[in-house]
């Protein structure tokens, strides 16, 4: 096979080159699709296996579990491994858990094929990135390949929503079968144009790089070296620590908050979390180390986009429900009705980092978090309209306001004034925070969904009544948004010369 060595890169033209970066972009899409695409999908998975709110949230929060609980985890994968080896077992596992969910009957099965695909994407989708890093030289080429891999990434979820709507109105199994298909493909070429993998003199996948301490290691036996720097205890508690808390959530459902089990599993998910943060103290190789961690501008942008993208997915589902339960719209139409809320990021997508250069981060983080709440308490005023041109589409509007002011200000503040060696920890620890949000909003607007669901055979009016609770939840964590993006407008007048706006 021939190596694409910087070299190459230097043929603008180079169809092998550019091959590449057509599977790289074309699994990009399928994992930020996948985000979504059960969104449209959830009712009818619903309706057809049985599933109160509470259990059928798992669709959408078994992938962010998966996605953002490994996140950190798959990064150490990939650097103890090797990129195209991990990438390539990465979509035969991804293919593979899509068609097993396309044949699920238990939901409990459909929820970890949905975490299996949650971790394959958190091994490809950075993966993927470094790849044209190195791939492409540095200058206009490299600029093009990633602004080409932004655009699919932004694309994703809106194609997500579409694809959802247009499959389930078939099946809803074929919204979770298409992926094994487009991937398989991918896989093949994949083989053929992926680069080896540079040897390297530092496979701990840490070092001084990633906030490390390999001199704490100096006395670790050579046999317990290996698998330290995995850091197996960090990923198990992290990822143990957000899955058991979304089940100690959904447990309120049916039990209630006061309830011994919902207590104990949420007791639980906060032991290991504090459990998290002592293994990471410990650790020669943290997968999350304390530099990073604690860096000001980073831990605003994570707050910020996890308070966006979780009050996100809670609107849409409750919308998602709205429109199909109340509203009676079809699968395809409740997608095209949603989709307003993302088409405007992926038209912009390549234009967000002059708007960044022209305005800085903190500004347009901070009023990127006024129209979405604007939005979410325009919603609460209104219940849930039964017009959608005059009360639906407003709300999605200034979401999507939201989401293309402040989206790419979000990610660059996480990164900016970190040393180069500590921002794809950064990256990850960010992506991390996003994936959470989504996972935890999820978990607690179906809990409030369902216990405030009206009886059967109730009026419409009394099922849009039962939609408050979550509502109101979401507009808090709205405000949220609001109050992390004014609080970098301070930061960012006492350190005039910062990075941050």
């Amino acid at each position: 096979m021939t190596s694409l060595t910087p070299a190459t890169a230097a043929a603008k033209r180079d169809p092998r080159l550019w091959g590449l970066l057509f599977v790289l972009a074309g699994n990009m899409l399928i994992d930020a699709l996948e985000v979504s695409v059960l969104v449209v999908a959830a009712p009818s998975i619903g309706a057809d296996l049985r599933l109160a709110p509470a259990v059928l949230q798992w669709t959408i929060s078994g992938f962010a579990l998966g996605f953002g609980g490994l996140l950190l985890f798959g990064a150490r994968v990939v650097a103890l491994l090797g990129r195209r080896r991990v990438y390539l077992a990465a979509l035969l596992a991804f293919a593979a858990a899509s068609l097993v969910a396309a044949l699920a009957t238990d939901p409990a099965l459909l929820t970890a094929t949905r975490f299996v695909k949650g971790f394959c994407a958190a091994l490809t989708a950075p993966t993927g990135l470094a790849i044209i890093s190195t791939a492409f030289r540095e200058g206009p080429a490299r600029d093009r390949a990633v602004s080409v891999y932004t655009l699919f990434g932004a694309a994703g979820f809106t194609a997500g929503l579409l694809l959802s709507g247009l499959l389930t109105s078939v099946s809803w199994r074929w919204t979770l079968a298409f992926p094994a298909p487009v991937v398989l493909l991918l896989f093949l070429f994949a083989r053929r144009l992926l680069p080896p993998d540079e040897p390297t003199t530092d496979r701990s996948g840490s070092g001084k790089g990633s906030g490390g301490e390999p001199d704490r290691a100096a006395d670790i036996p050579a046999a317990a070296t290996a698998a330290l720097r995995y850091d197996f205890a960090g990923a198990a508690t992290l990822a143990g620590s957000l899955l058991t808390l979304v089940y100690g959530i959904s447990l309120a459902a049916e039990h209630g908050w006061r309830d011994v089990r919902t207590l104990a599993a949420l007791v639980v998910g906060a032991a290991l979390l504090a459990a998290f943060a002592v293994a990471e103290r410990r650790t020669p190789w943290p997968l999350m180390a304390t530099g990073p961690a604690t860096h000001g501008p980073l831990i605003r942008s994570a707050l910020g986009a996890a308070a966006l993208n979780g009050s996100y997915i809670g609107l849409l589902f409750v919308l998602t429900l709205h429109l199909q339960t109340v509203l009676g719209r079809s699968p395809l139409e409740t997608a095209l009705a949603l989709a307003p809320a993302s088409v405007p990021l992926a038209a912009t997508a390549l234009f967000s980092g002059r708007l960044v250069a022209r305005f800085g981060t903190a500004r347009l983080i901070a009023a990127g978090a006024v129209p979405p709440f604007a939005g979410q308490l325009l919603l609460l005023r209104d219940g849930a309209p039964t017009q959608y041109l005059s009360g639906v589409l407003p709300v999605l509007l200034l979401v999507a306001a939201g989401f293309v002011l402040a989206f790419a200000a979000l990610n660059t503040q996480a990164v900016a004034g970190l040393p180069a060696a500590e921002r794809g920890m950064a990256g990850g620890i960010y992506q991390t925070a996003v994936q959470t949000g989504a996972a935890l909003m999820a978990a607690l607007v179906a809990v409030l969904l369902q216990t405030n669901r009206a009886a059967a055979g109730a009026s419409a009016a009394d099922v849009v009544s039962g939609y408050r609770p979550a509502l109101l939840l979401i507009a808090a964590v709205g405000a949220v948004g609001v109050v992390v993006g004014v609080s970098g407008l301070v930061a960012r007048d006492r350190k005039p010369g910062s990075r941050e706006g």
